[in-house]
């Protein structure tokens, strides 16, 4: 980060360069604060250090898409003879670059307040039993601002997780995602103090996992992405529907539920879901308020939501807040979260998913995958034996059910993904990972009850290990997870 502000200081542009760690949500909310260019984010999130990455945002505050992303690729590679180090190195351990970003952080709790909060005063007081982990990260002078932004009082911090630390000392993979695995000092924590709730952000806090305790019996439940995201996504519905206001919409990654389609076809609002990361929702929420639709929610199932409009990208800390605020409401009408949660399927319907991976060693098992699923161009007609519906193929960018047979989302013919919908509702995708050698799969069926649905996601899920991915068959080809 000083390395670039060094550059930009010795090539005369003026920028704001935050002097302390802070979370990845303040660096998009800044840039168009202070109208800004762009905005630039170093961060390694839940990764080693070493796996520091470089974050882009437009000056509309989303993450960059095309033709930006290729603009900058294009210019670096027309500019690899490199500067004289002279010319900025000096300045690339000065304290002082760039101008003052004080206003931003107060700025930033100020929006939270008056865009998100919505029981400001009720909140004051109340008991909310919530455990917070930072998870060595930078998340907690954050997330400790965004309670008491909402007037909340002070959650029970898990000490050993609340500084940020590279190392992850204390745990071994430090992504709330990934579970008990992530989460067993916060529970630990939650045990001894006697809270109900935990909330946990990635490092970087631009992502929130959330686990309830079950009452009756003592163990604690840790709700997948697709479930935070209904609760999220009803809630701000629940608050936002307000009569002569602008048309409500929301979006979702196409490989998360389609829970909150089942809720916008109900409570008449607009739903879209868009490619997989938030550059897409995030662009796309801009288009839809120029159009006069009031965005208050978009998320994606590997857990990261946003809600309203303080910034265009995922934030752990906003979401922190609502949630603990959905909580304090909740528990005064006698529920928790997961019997509310129960009360918006038997609503809505009962949407059951899973998802997960397969790693692969050989980029040809991939392409053998993807030849035997697609079968020339008659592709896979039932999984699990329920018939396919229509498949949209994005490598391709052909989708069966469009009248010109054309997909509306964007085609991208250097990754693999391929969407099954069948004929009982059910919708299967395979995609490719954009970082890693996996090949990820994703279910989602919709039953009468929790029990139907459940069974069939459960057998849908056999179809594709055995009969597309046929993880036996290609035996140490492929690799499941631990």
């Amino acid at each position: 980060a000083h390395l670039t502000a060094a550059v930009l200081e010795s090539r005369g542009i003026p920028f704001y360069l935050f002097p302390e760690f802070v979370a990845t949500p303040l660096v998009p909310f800044a840039t168009t604060a202070a109208k800004a260019a762009c905005g630039i984010m170093v961060t390694a999130s839940h990764n080693p250090k070493e796996d520091t990455g470089y974050k882009v945002y437009w000056g509309n505050g989303a993450q960059i898409i095309p033709p930006h992303d290729a603009n900058i690729s294009r210019h670096i590679l027309d500019n690899l003879e490199p500067w004289d180090p002279s010319a900025y190195a000096s300045t690339a351990s000065l304290p002082d670059l760039g101008r003052p970003t004080e206003e931003f952080q107060g700025a930033y709790f100020d929006s939270l307040r008056s865009q998100l909060c919505h029981s400001f005063d009720d909140n004051l007081g109340a008991e909310h039993n919530i455990t917070y982990t930072a998870m060595h990260g930078v998340g907690h002078d954050f997330a400790r601002r965004s309670f008491e932004a909402f007037n909340l009082g002070p959650y029970v911090s898990v000490l050993e997780q609340q500084d940020p630390d590279p190392n992850f000392t204390t745990v071994a993979f430090p992504n709330p995602e990934e579970g008990e695995g992530a989460l067993k000092l916060a529970m630990k924590t939650a045990d001894e103090s006697g809270s109900t709730v935990i909330l946990a952000n990635d490092p970087d806090a631009d992502r929130l996992a959330v686990c309830e305790k079950d009452e009756s019996s003592g163990s604690w439940r840790l709700f997948t992405g697709n479930e935070i995201g209904n609760l999220l996504g009803h809630w701000m519905f629940s608050v936002s529907n307000k009569v002569d206001a602008p048309p409500l919409a929301m979006l979702a990654s196409t490989v998360s539920s389609k829970f909150l389609s089942a809720v916008a076809a109900k409570e008449n609002f607009l739903f879209e879901e868009t490619l997989t990361g938030f550059k897409w929702m995030g662009n796309r929420s801009e288009e839809l308020r120029d159009q006069g639709y009031n965005v208050v929610f978009a998320y994606e199932e590997a857990i990261g939501y946003c809600c309203g409009s303080v910034v265009k990208d995922k934030d752990g800390v906003s979401a922190a807040a609502i949630v603990a605020e959905m909580v304090l409401k909740l528990r005064k009408e006698g529920k928790t979260l997961a019997s509310h949660l129960d009360a918006l399927k038997e609503k809505y319907g009962y949407f059951v998913g899973r998802n997960s991976y397969v790693k692969f060693f050989e980029d040809s098992v991939l392409e053998e995958i993807f030849d035997e699923v697609r079968n020339g161009n008659d592709y896979v007609s039932d999984i699990g034996g329920v018939k396919v519906a229509s498949v949209r193929d994005l490598t391709r960018g052909y989708d069966s059910s469009s009248d010109d047979g054309k997909s509306k989302l964007p085609a991208d013919p250097t990754s693999q993904f391929v969407t099954f919908t069948l004929e009982n509702g059910a919708v299967v995708s395979l995609r490719t990972s954009g970082t890693e050698p996996k090949l990820k799969w994703y279910v989602e069926a919709v039953g009468g009850s929790e029990q139907e649905g459940r069974e069939m996601c459960e057998r849908l899920v056999q179809g594709v290990l055995d009969n597309m991915i046929k993880v036996e068959a290609r035996g140490d080809k492929l690799e499941l997870p631990p």
